[in-house]
């Protein structure tokens, strides 16, 4: 009979479980590249395998594979990273390969994956492949499907990819904290027909929201939904990447949660239909047009639309809040206050102009009679003083 215990062993140790890189295998890992500028990198053209029509990661990139044997191998790094969530604004965080989010995996249909995972955290992690249908050993679950992947350990998983669609990895292990540092990346499996689901423009990018104190750089990792920062790929206006299409282009927008809260993504100008999800395609019979999609907590959604409209049209999450950015529950409203006069400015305004009726003023009616009334006679009462005894009289 196998118990959990023995289970939890044996799979770390097979094909069918994420499994602990020994010092001679890590001399042949695939080299981990590394990235830390937030712009977004040109599209990764495959130059080995079946060709597709790669993504566009807003502020982000494409991680590189290589061939080995009928495998694509790739190498992520988890560690910490500091991002500039706008111009001027840097975070620490944790991500992958230098960013986060980690840089997006693509890969086709069919494909056998082999993902090296180095931990470089000062604490244990493990990686889930949220959407991919997989052998169990290879879900990413630490004290489930596996060990925890130990700081300073590298682990390999291995795979093959089923079906196209859009998926996203993030840990499994200390999750509240790892996610809410800033660990998670995209997943993009294309067709290996390239005429299946066609489009001309294809972008990506994950939602996260942080909680950073003003004049702080790490957000608070206990938060569950005060956040005052709410990110496109770990980006907040003006500092998002453009989506960037020529008219009459056929666009694919390609969206992952992984805050506490839903997002209802919106675009101006044009309607589209949500015709993926994290569970796949959606067949063309189940789509209906929209200009908003509600994105849940831990939701892919794809959306398509012609961009058929000239302009610069806004896409945005429909919370109002969430478009501003920084949002605080403690801060004053401030319609109505006079702001005239300037913080560090001490010249002196002039007297200050009283309302109507809010002023002391002089009484002009007659004025009262000033009469003093004696003090009143006790009636039969004999008051005897005693003079004290005692004293010297000095």
């Amino acid at each position: 009979m196998i118990n959990r215990r023995h289970f939890l062993r044996s799979s770390a140790a097979g094909f069918f479980g994420a499994a602990l890189v020994s010092r001679v295998q890590a001399a042949s890992l695939p080299e981990a590249p590394s990235q830390d500028k937030p712009t977004m990198a040109p599209p990764l053209v495959p130059q080995s395998g079946p060709p597709y029509n790669p993504v566009m990661t807003l502020n982000g990139w494409s991680l590189p594979w290589r061939m080995n044997n009928g495998w694509k191998e790739f190498h992520l790094v988890a560690e910490p990273v500091v991002r500039e969530l706008a111009p001027g604004m840097k975070a620490h965080l944790w991500g992958y390969n230098g960013q986060s989010p980690g840089p997006t995996i693509e890969c086709v249909e069919g494909d056998r994956l082999r993902i090296f995972v180095t931990n470089k955290l000062p604490e244990h992690t493990t990686i889930h492949w949220h959407g991919v249908l997989l052998p169990n050993g290879m879900d990413g679950v630490g004290g489930l499907t596996q060990p925890h992947i130990p700081s300073g350990k590298t682990f390999v998983y291995e795979f093959q990819m089923p079906k196209s669609g859009t998926f996203m990895y993030h840990p499994h292990a200390d999750e509240m904290v790892q996610m809410a540092m800033g660990m998670m990346g995209f997943i993009v499996v294309h067709p290996r027909d390239t005429n299946f689901m066609r489009v001309d423009r294809d972008f990506v990018f994950l939602l996260a929201m942080y909680d950073i104190e003003p004049g702080s750089y790490t957000p608070k990792v206990s938060t569950m939904l005060d956040f005052n920062l709410s990110t496109f790929n770990s980006r907040v206006f003006p500092g998002i990447d453009h989506l960037v299409v020529r008219k009459g282009d056929r666009v694919r927008v390609r969206i992952g949660n992984l805050t506490m809260t839903n997002h209802p993504i919106h675009i101006h100008g044009h309607d589209f239909e949500v015709t993926c999800t994290d569970g796949g395609w959606v067949p063309k019979q189940a789509r209906w047009p929209e200009a908003t999609v509600d994105v849940a907590v831990g939701q892919m959604r794809a959306f398509e639309f012609i961009a058929d409209n000239p302009g610069d049209w806004a896409l945005h999450c429909h919370k109002s809040h969430h478009v501003m950015n920084a949002m605080g529950h403690n801060v004053p409203t401030m319609i109505g206050v006079d702001h005239r006069v300037a913080r560090g400015d001490y010249k002196d305004p002039g007297w200050y102009e009283h309302p109507t009726g809010k002023v002391a003023y002089e009484w002009q009616g007659p004025s009262p009679a000033a009469t003093r009334q004696a003090p009143a006679k006790a009636d039969g009462v004999d008051v005897k003083v005693r003079k004290p005894e005692g004293h010297s009289g000095d």
